[in-house]
């Protein structure tokens, strides 16, 4: 297939648009019948021609201002009116289609969830389901009247208000919505089916009440407390931080079982994978719950950074994820754990962005050209796009940003803006100059800062040298200089921190990096210091600076900044893995430094100071973590390497985990997070200990006893990564406890595929045909396969390319029932340009053979044909 690319630069305004649909669902799993009559408007006068997306349906009628109309082109993509004989300005079209929700297993559009019926139309599912002009900015005002069988189907929703409902005399009843909002296409949801409901409701800031509506599947009503207790947290937040109030009078979250994604934020109903709503203390962990709460926070909060203001064109999606990201990071910062939290991005960053960055689909975090824009759902336009917003707020502050945020909710509220109009109001709210610094948006690839520093003992005066680079990517060969901000402290030998000045005057700790060679001079510094570089990851860059053992050591004692600690700790660790690495090519006995030893005795010892840096400090990269210090990935030297890395800490601090894991007693579970804390502390532990003469007594002992599932999965994970003699019967017993639920079992399908063992693949193939397993189901896919490919680095790399081949059977499955989902899995195929070369012929070989699969789709064949260009 030859898929045509769009691009950004060929932007043009709509010729038509609609004002107001009326959507009516006559909705069966075999035969549902939509009628959709929309009210049209001609923006461009000389326009004749109307072009409306859809596919994946089968037509039935169409009329023109009420009368049959013939005067129409088609093709597998859309349908064209000609409209050269239309004398007016508005019309009406009504179209009516005819959809078969069971077999569609692609989940975009309207499908069937389980037993229920629902929609995903970001970015284009929208034209799964009717001929509609299916584009961001067309924004038209929805009503929907959904008809079902009543006994099948008891709760009917849709997008706004609850207008009117009734019975009819078949069995059949009918509910209908109205969104006063205007809305893009991408945002209309349905939802229908038989739910066990938690009703609450929010008091916003100026009196209204909102009717909170949480819908799960019968029987889940005792795991769905959480989620509403983190959407009203949410509502809270927003009106305290942003001053956004919610604007409908009902607010409503689905959780249905197939999805594609996490959550999907349509207006007034939030559909979400029951991934991210389902909790109780026995079958999610803490990382559950926190995700749980993050996620619905994004959800509400794009009901203004997104809904309210959507994006005029899909080029444009980081406006409103990468600013929903920033928010539930800010959201969960204020909450529990800033450090934390920053923390956890960072590792997010490092390893998934800066991989994507180094890969064939590296792209700016607003793309210029785009195949299949489901392909544009990635973390460097959320994640990265996050960081582009944080780096606006450091460089403006707090009160300076949210000026800006109100200046460019005011101006956009109704409209679908762009990443510049953001960038405009937040520069004319704070009078700074962002002209260098809106590169971000356009430039791709990793920056990196190679830093030098001077110290003068006569004249007392301190310098750093800083230079900025960003390589080349795949995408663009040209690179500029970016406005960096550089976050800095200086220390000096015994780890007091050092007022920083230029002469006379304070210099702030934000340094602005804008130039390819730059100097900052400190003065008044009467010892050479210990530089703090990239404080809170202030920049999504790659540092280098030479730092000693000494200052490495002063700087995880004594730096202030709790991320400069925690990274410290990542740099002392990647140096081990580096010397062992090398020293194990060369066939050298590996080793470990005495000191680091003696640091990290001196950090466990003393956990008591601050128990969750403690944990997060003691935690070692993971492989993936660790594949991206090189240019060129070893998988079975890493694995090696860090495995020795673990085994060494666990021996060499064996009482000290011992200790403390018996100190800390934590009788009920509580999601709190000192609990958390500590409950974090006691597990990694565990995942010591495992390697350790006790190990298995522990770990056993741990599962016994474990009253909660953050408790269990770390016994269960322990057992299985250091392959302890009780491990395949806890596997059992979890199984014959947890079998019926399939989150449950992901958690098991996913410690499965990434088990140490040389026969781990033909396992992974095995429990496909498990009962719990449902390939139609894309958490199964992505625990069990998903968990192998990417998480699984020693197996699926393989030198005799057996995990390639089985992805590729895979990918060749999924091309035909899920195309999104196969997108999403043949990440690791197409970054072989860091393996050997023995590697990159296997893997290229596989990604040759996916090419010539028949009826490719645009999700793969986009990423395939930039992997082997």
């Amino acid at each position: 297939m030859q898929a045509k690319a769009k691009y950004r630069k060929d932007y043009r305004k709509p010729d038509f648009t609609v004002t107001d649909i009326f959507l009516d669902f006559q909705l069966d799993p075999k035969k549902t019948i939509v009628t959709a009559i929309s009210q049209y408007q001609r923006l461009n006068p000389e326009a004749t021609k109307l072009r409306l997306d859809g596919n994946s349906f089968q037509f039935s009628t169409l009329k023109l201002n009420g009368k049959d109309f013939k005067q129409f082109e088609q093709d597998g993509e859309s349908l064209t009116l000609d409209l050269s004989q239309l004398n007016t300005t508005d019309f009406e079209v009504e179209i009516v289609t005819i959809l078969n929700p069971e077999k569609n297993t692609s989940l975009q559009g309207l499908y069937q969830s389980g037993d229920g019926i629902c929609t995903q139309c970001e970015a284009e599912g929208f034209r799964q389901i009717t001929y509609m002009l299916d584009r961001p900015d067309v924004l038209a005002r929805y009503t929907t009247k959904i008809t079902a069988e009543k006994s099948k189907y008891p709760y009917l929703l849709s997008n706004g208000n609850r207008i009117a409902s009734g019975d009819l005399d078949d069995g059949r009843h009918w509910v209908e919505w109205n969104d006063p909002f205007p809305k893009p296409s991408y945002l209309f949801a349905l939802v229908a089916g038989d739910f066990d409901v938690l009703t609450d409701s929010f008091i916003t800031k100026s009196g209204r009440k909102v009717a909170l509506e949480l819908f799960v599947d019968r029987g889940n009503l005792d795991r769905a407390d959480w989620a509403m207790q983190s959407l009203k947290r949410s509502m809270k937040w927003d009106e305290e931080r942003f001053g956004l109030e919610y604007d409908l009078d009902i607010y409503m979250i689905v959780a249905v079982d197939f999805f594609n994604m996490g959550a999907m934020e349509n207006k007034g109903l939030n559909i979400f994978n029951s991934k991210f709503v389902l909790a109780n203390p026995q079958t999610a962990t803490d990382e559950d719950y926190l995700a749980i709460e993050s996620v619905i926070a994004h959800e509400y909060f794009h009901n203004w950074t997104g809904n309210r203001i959507t994006c005029r064109d899909w080029f444009q999606l980081s406006l409103k994820e990468g600013l929903t990201v920033f928010r539930d990071q800010e959201f969960t910062s204020d909450l529990w754990s800033r450090s934390g939290k920053r923390i956890e991005d960072v590792r997010l960053l490092r390893t998934a962005q800066f991989a994507e960055d180094a890969s064939p689909m590296a792209h700016p975090i607003r793309p210029d050209k785009v195949i299949e824009m489901n392909n544009f759902y990635t973390v460097t336009v959320y994640e990265k796009g996050a960081e582009v917003i944080r780096m606006l707020h450091t460089l403006l502050g707090e009160q300076l940003f949210q000026k800006g945020m109100q200046l460019y909710v005011a101006e956009n509220d109704g409209k679908a803006a762009t990443c510049e109009d953001f960038v405009s109001a937040m520069e004319r709210a704070s009078a700074l100059d962002l002209t260098q610094f809106r590169r971000w948006y356009s430039q791709s690839g990793t920056p990196e800062l190679t830093i030098s520093d001077n110290y003068d003992e006569q004249s007392a005066v301190y310098s750093l040298h800083v230079s900025q680079t960003t390589p080349p990517t795949a995408d663009q060969m040209e690179k500029v200089d970016l406005h960096i901000p550089l976050k800095i402290a200086l220390y000096d030998k015994v780890g007091k921190p050092l007022v920083l000045k230029h002469h006379d005057n304070l210099v702030n700790s934000v340094l602005n990096v804008t130039q390819s060679e730059q100097t900052f001079e400190f003065t008044d510094i009467h010892t050479k210091p210990v530089p703090a570089l990239l404080g809170d990851f202030s920049a999504p860059v790659k540092l280098h600076y030479d730092y000693n053992a000494a200052q490495l050591s002063t700087l995880l004692r004594h730096a202030e900044n709790h991320f400069v600690r925690w990274d410290v700790a990542q740099m002392l660790y990647a140096a081990e893995l580096r010397r062992n690495l090398t020293r194990h090519q060369q066939g050298k006995p590996l080793e470990f430094s005495a000191d680091i030893l003696a640091e990290l005795y001196q950090i466990l010892e003393s956990y008591q100071q601050n128990v969750e840096l403690t944990t997060l400090i003691l935690t070692l990269p993971k492989v993936t973590e660790f594949a991206e210090l090189f240019k060129t990935i070893d998988p079975e030297g890493i694995t090696l390497v860090r495995d020795f890395m673990v085994r060494t800490i666990a021996d060499n601090l064996k009482q000290s985990f011992l200790k403390v894991y018996n100190e800390i007693r934590l009788d009920t579970y509580r999601v709190t997070a000192g609990d958390i804390a500590l409950r974090g502390l006691r597990n990694l532990c565990v995942s010591y200990l495992a390697y350790t003469t006790v190990g298995n007594s522990v770990v056993n002992k741990h599962y016994t006893y474990a009253n909660n599932m953050t408790d269990t999965l770390a016994a269960l994970s322990a057992a299985t990564k250091a392959q302890l003699p009780c491990r395949d019967s806890l596997l059992v017993d979890f199984e014959n406890r947890w079998q019926h639920d399939g989150l449950v079992m992901d958690k098991w399908f996913m410690l499965q595929a990434t088990r140490p063992d040389e026969d781990v693949l033909l396992k992974v193939m095995q429990l496909m045909d498990h009962p719990s397993f449902n390939f139609n189901n894309p958490n199964r896919v992505r625990s069990l396969v998903g968990s192998f490919a990417n998480q699984n680095v020693k197996a699926f790399h393989a030198i005799d390319g057996s995990g390639y081949r089985f992805l590729t059977d895979i990918l060749i499955r999924l091309n035909e029932s899920n195309p999104q989902v196969a997108s999403r899995l043949i990440e690791p195929l197409i970054r072989f340009s860091r393996y050997d070369g023995q590697r990159q012929t296997l893997m290229k070989r596989a990604l040759e053979r996916l090419s010539e699969v028949e009826n490719l789709s645009r999700d793969l064949y986009e990423k395939i044909e930039k992997a082997l260009q």
